[in-house]
């Protein structure tokens, strides 16, 4: 398809002519994720990135105006497309490590003076809840069980077990707010 096609096909899809979009899809898509691909290395991301870009194409076809050829607009709409996932990628990486830096930072801040006897006042505090209030806690906290399990368990419903958690969390962050920081935010 020589450029004088090419535009003609692009002026039809920008009136919605599906065949023209199609035609455009199925010629450029291969080119456009092998080329994507190389630029992000990541095979399934380039896909997407494509298909993406073909979604907006779409949405998007009353309002586009190609300055050059429409094989230089696909391309450089995907390497824009590419590069935006990129330094998307970047930033969530980034956030990333300063999340695990800081929490590694809270944990040895945390550990670097740990309160005597911390694990029995926890377990006094557990203890002093009222019975059926602590059996939830434990099995929620110590065993790991999910709340719908612990319902079927102990034949109650989950918005009670919600209730409890919810009372025995409060009960355990009033009780040992002066204690430990770090054990509140876990709870």
């Amino acid at each position: 398809m020589n450029q004088p096609d090419e535009k003609e096909l692009f002026g039809k899809l920008k009136n919605g002519n599906k065949k023209a979009f199609e035609s455009l899809f199925h010629k450029y898509y291969g080119y456009l994720c092998v080329y994507a691909s190389k630029i992000i290395s990541d095979n399934d991301a380039a896909e997407e990135i494509v298909q993406d870009f073909f979604v907006k194409l779409w949405e998007k076809r009353e309002h586009l105006n190609i300055e050059t050829s429409v094989n230089n607009y696909l391309f450089k709409s995907v390497k824009n497309l590419c590069l935006n996932y990129i330094q998307h990628n970047k930033i969530k990486s980034d956030y990333a490590k300063t999340v695990a830096l800081n929490a590694e930072h809270l944990v040895t801040e945390n550990l670097d003076f740990p309160e005597p006897d911390l694990f029995e006042k926890i377990e006094n505090c557990i203890s002093s809840l009222p019975e059926k209030r602590q059996e939830i806690f434990r099995l929620s906290r110590q065993e790991g069980m999910k709340y719908h399990e612990i319902a079927k368990k102990l034949q109650i419903s989950i918005k009670t077990v919600e209730t409890q958690m919810g009372l025995a969390i409060k009960t355990l962050r009033e009780m040992l707010k002066n204690s430990i920081t770090f054990f509140t935010f876990l709870l």
